[in-house]
């Protein structure tokens, strides 16, 4: 098990979060989500797309941002927000170990104050003119590059 850890900000789409577990109990890191979700978390679309793996999967639900915060606070851990509006590619980031990598709704993202708070914000270049990447897969390409800078290395 790794340190680093991926935070889920009030995600809409239980088969993204059940993607995104089923990742985390294959690689060995772990997920907060930051309540309230767009979805009963004990959704059948949530499970079927984790499959059996959501019960190996290491998650923290926050009730609310504020919390999270809180807790983060006490945890000294960096945050790094994966944005279309940030400026600055992944790859170019240097991981830590213990980094929290926050994912937005899919929706909407995340509000300008939580874009605020983190130290920093990152991007996956696309090609001009497309909106987004699927948070799960985004989360996979984040995931695999801080992996591989701070546990495969």
């Amino acid at each position: 098990m790794t340190d680093l850890r991926l935070a889920l900000y009030q995600p809409d789409i239980p088969g993204n979060t059940g993607t995104i577990l089923r990742l985390a109990a294959c690689l060995g890191f772990a997920v907060d989500l930051i309540e309230p979700a767009g979805f009963d978390v004990s959704d059948r679309n949530l499970k079927r797309a984790g499959m059996d793996y959501i019960a190996a999967a290491a998650l923290t639900r926050h009730v609310s941002w504020e919390r999270f915060e809180a807790w983060r606070a006490t945890s000294g851990r960096r945050l790094i927000l994966a944005s279309t509006r940030a400026a600055d590619r992944y790859t170019n980031l240097a991981f830590r170990p213990d980094d929290i990598l926050l994912f937005g709704r899919e929706s909407a993202g995340v509000p300008d104050q939580v874009h605020e708070t983190a130290d920093a914000r990152i991007l996956i270049p696309m090609v001009v003119g497309q909106r987004s990447i699927n948070v799960a897969v985004s989360a996979a390409m984040i995931v695999g590059e801080a992996m591989r800078q701070t546990v495969w290395a």
